[in-house]
């Protein structure tokens, strides 16, 4: 077998879908509470649970400042991950006979979402994206109905990298008065974002791709007004008016019932910190130059398409190729067997993207650029897609 040679052993290019290798800060954060303190938080007044509970509240501190959110920590809402943000959000907003707006390029945590919304009577419209991969914004007008309430836009699409029109959009719903949900996934940590000066009323934070954590955690940023429309999603413990059969009325209380992930909420401040207030403009210029690198090594390789902006300034590091006459799994599985090049083949959960891109339903090879990656990684890469494309 041939083996793309690498001082790390593999070529990993899946960090979109999650961040690898974790920086050694964040594997010492996670064991270092499992280890050292390992208290709940909100349950006890011992030295230990009051600590992880500090601990927990310095998190919530340095995410609402990297995001520039202008409400206190309290308004950044811990959960399992991106999809349950969004779940919580879309679920505790939305009453029957509300109409909701999204965008063609997202992910299922969406998609699914709203074919559940359908049978308790909320109805969804699906936003045209061009075949880049773009919402085709000028479309909105025409698309918001009498009882139109949010709309759901990804940053960037975790198919093809497209950064969407989010100033735009952000700007058309306060004209409308529709709620404006960014989901974050793909740009939080990679691309400077101020809440603030957007005007999203949530944003969806996924913990272990950009911003460097571990897996099983993420966050929801929410602005004043979306946050007293929300019905929380889970009900129970708390650790705070445990004398009240309802959930309750503060933040972030009413969204965070049960046990927190604290091993990874910790590990989770830890790569935020590492990354610090310049660490999301760095990374941006980071993967533009990988990016680039890449684009340009395709061109010289026969039979591959590269789908979306093809332009470093408009997508994040992330780069789906169609070989027409190959099939992706086939490539993908050839890409990690003989060389040693991980990426991720198929639709990525998001089939109304591969929809728009015409790359349905065989879908893509996904490579994925991040902190970790280098430009002989990519080198290495784009001689390894040559090899699998031979075979």
């Amino acid at each position: 077998m041939e083996r793309a040679v690498s001082a790390k052993g593999r070529i990993y290019l899946d960090q979109s879908s999650t961040s690898l290798p974790k920086p050694p800060e964040v594997v010492a954060a996670v064991t270092d509470f499992l280890s050292q303190n390992g208290s709940n938080i909100g349950r006890g007044v011992y030295p230990t649970a009051v600590d992880a509970a500090a601990q927990v509240l310095t998190v919530r501190e340095s995410l609402r400042d990297l995001f520039r959110l202008p409400e206190d920590s309290s308004h950044v809402v811990f959960t399992s991950g991106a999809t349950a943000a969004m779940n919580m959000v879309l679920k505790g907003l939305l009453r029957p006979g509300d109409h909701l707006l999204f965008s063609a390029v997202e992910h299922n945590d969406v998609l699914r979402c709203a074919r559940q919304l359908e049978r308790w009577g909320i109805t969804h419209t699906v936003v045209p994206c061009d075949s880049t991969g773009r919402m085709q914004a000028e479309l909105l007008p025409g698309l918001v109905q009498k009882h139109t309430r949010a709309l759901v836009l990804s940053h960037a699409s975790n198919v093809c990298g497209t950064i969407q029109p989010v100033a735009q959009t952000a700007a058309f719903c306060r004209e409308k008065g529709l709620w404006f949900l960014l989901d974050a996934a793909q740009t939080g940590g990679c691309v400077p974002l101020d809440v603030s000066a957007l005007g999203a009323d949530g944003v969806i934070l996924s913990g272990h791709k950009g911003l460097l954590g571990p897996q099983g955690v993420g966050a929801l940023l929410l602005r004043d007004g979306l946050a007293q429309e929300l019905e929380p999603l889970i009900a129970g413990g708390t650790g705070s008016l445990s004398d009240c059969a309802d959930m309750p009325p503060f933040l972030p209380d009413r969204l965070e019932a049960g046990t927190l992930n604290l091993p990874g909420i910790l590990g989770l401040g830890a790569g935020v910190r590492l990354l610090g207030a310049d660490g999301p403009a760095e990374e941006q210029a980071h993967e533009q130059r990988l990016t680039r690198r890449f684009l340009r090594g395709l061109r010289g390789l026969p039979g591959v398409r590269s789908v979306g902006p093809g332009d470093p300034a408009r997508q994040v590091g992330i780069v789906s190729v169609e070989c027409p006459q190959k099939d992706p799994a086939e490539i993908a599985f050839r890409l990690s067997e003989e060389y040693g090049v991980y990426t991720r083949a198929g639709i990525h959960c998001a089939p109304l993207a591969h929809k728009a891109l015409g790359t349905f339903p065989a879908g893509t090879v996904r490579f994925s650029f991040g902190r970790a990656t280098d430009e002989e990684e990519i080198d290495l890469a784009l001689e390894a897609l040559e090899g699998a494309l031979k075979k």
